[in-house]
Formats: C-alpha cells, sequence, structure tokens
C-alpha cells in the first residue's frame, strides 16, 4: 500500500530485529457494530486505523498493527450484526498483547476508536505499564457536543472524509438526541436499541467530508505529537 506508512505485516522478523528496540508500535482498537441505517458496522475500526496509518506515514519509527475489530459493544448487542467480546476478554486481549510485542518493539500506543472500549483500554494500559511495560493510550478528540455520540455528525463526517463509499447517504436520519450523560445509565441497563431504535445518538444532517478532515487532521496532530513526546530518536527507515 503506497501511503507512506509502515505496516507490521510488511515486515520480516529480521526488519524488527534491526530496528524494533526504537520503534513504536501504534495498534487500532476499534469494534464491530450497528451504527445507525447509514454507516458500516466497522466505523470505529475504520476510522482509528486511518490515524494510524497517517500518523505512520509522518513518523518514520512508528509502525502500524493490524487492527482489532472486535470490542466491548454489548449495549448495541440488540443490533444484527454487532459482534462483542465484552470489557473482560478485550482487556485480556489488550494485556496478552502487549506483553509479547513488548520486548522486539520499544513501546506501544492503542489508538482507541470505540468508546465501550474505554475500561478495556484503561486496565489493560494500568496493569502492562505497571509491569514495566511502556505502553499508551490514545483516544481521538473528535468532539466536546454530548448529544452527538454515535452515527450522528461527527462520525457521519469522519466517513465522508475516509470512506464516503461506505456511508449509505440516502439513509442517513436523526435518533436519539438527549445528551449522553443523562441517557448514559439507561443504555447501560437497557442497551442502545431501546432508547434509540435506529441505533443513532445524535443527529447526522449536516455531516460533511469537510468538516470530517478537520477533525481528522487535528487527531492525527495530536497521535503524531505523543509519539514523538515518548520518542527521543527516530529509528532509521524500514525498507518493507
Amino acid at each position: 500500500m503506497d501511503d507512506g506508512a509502515t505496516y507490521l505485516g510488511d515486515l520480516t522478523w529480521r526488519d524488527i530485529d534491526q530496528h524494533g528496540a526504537s520503534l513504536t508500535l501504534l495498534v487500532p482498537v476499534g469494534s464491530l457494530e450497528q451504527h445507525g441505517p447509514h454507516l458500516p458496522l466497522d466505523t470505529d475500526t475504520r476510522i482509528a486505523k486511518a490515524l494510524c496509518i497517517a500518523a505512520s506515514s509522518r513518523v518514520e519509527y512508528a509502525v502500524v498493527a493490524p487492527e482489532l475489530t472486535y470490542g466491548a459493544s454489548g449495549e448495541h448487542q440488540d443490533f444484527p450484526g454487532t459482534i462483542s467480546i465484552g470489557t473482560e476478554v478485550l482487556t485480556q486481549v489488550l494485556i496478552e498483547l502487549t506483553r509479547s510485542a513488548l520486548g522486539p518493539f520499544a513501546r506501544m500506543v492503542l489508538v482507541n476508536g470505540h468508546g465501550g472500549n474505554t475500561n478495556a483500554v484503561s486496565e489493560a494500559v494500568a496493569l502492562a505499564r505497571g509491569e514495566g511495560r511502556d505502553v499508551h493510550a490514545f483516544w481521538p478528540k473528535f468532539s466536546a457536543d454530548t448529544t452527538d455520540t454515535h452515527a450522528g455528525f461527527t462520525e457521519t463526517s469522519l466517513m465522508l472524509a475516509l470512506a464516503p463509499y461506505a456511508v449509505a447517504v440516502d439513509d442517513v436520519e436523526a435518533g436519539n438526541v438527549e445528551p449522553l450523560e443523562d441517557l448514559l445509565g439507561r443504555l447501560q441497563d437497557d442497551g442502545v436499541r431501546e432508547h434509540a431504535p435506529n441505533g443513532v445518538l445524535g443527529d447526522p444532517e449536516g455531516a460533511n467530508a469537510g468538516a470530517g478532515w478537520k477533525m481528522v487532521s487535528a487527531a492525527v496532530d495530536d497521535l503524531v505529537a505523543l509519539v514523538g513526546t515518548l520518542t527521543s530518536t527516530a529509528s532509521e527507515p524500514i525498507e518493507a
């Protein structure tokens, strides 16, 4: 893939043996869950992966790992197509991933694209760091609007920028626009479908690729800055 990024799957063990001790491994952590009637199930994963790719294209010592597509999405389980492994299992997967990868690699950044993964990512990072591993979490800050939390303006704009062919624009419709702080407890107790039958928490009306690219650019800048603070010197570029 000629996008300037370095992909772990394209490398050989000798590449890692030579360069790994100074490399940062970027791991996209997403989900496979409903995103309303107009966005694909892997929306969170696509967004997290896109951020990792863009950051790697700018930082030659950052390597993109294969994405983790299954996350903790129990609140969306009532919608067909959602596949969730839950917080406990995801936590353990992330812990084992850090234990396996860190040694060959200097450090790892878990780039999380799904809010439901927050507890798992936080717990895994805390445990890994307690074991002396250099692991960090990155959550992109796309929107502070608590009425736009799932498949609304923000995520629809992001997908119109990153994968417009995957957006069913004729099926765009508003969902529940109550603030998240008012909804959260009910969503956790009852699931999303009980309070947002179409799966949307927010209103995608007016979503556009221009807004999406602005959010992507800002998030990538933040991720690049984080990687930069974690690394004192860059390795030689890897020829994949």
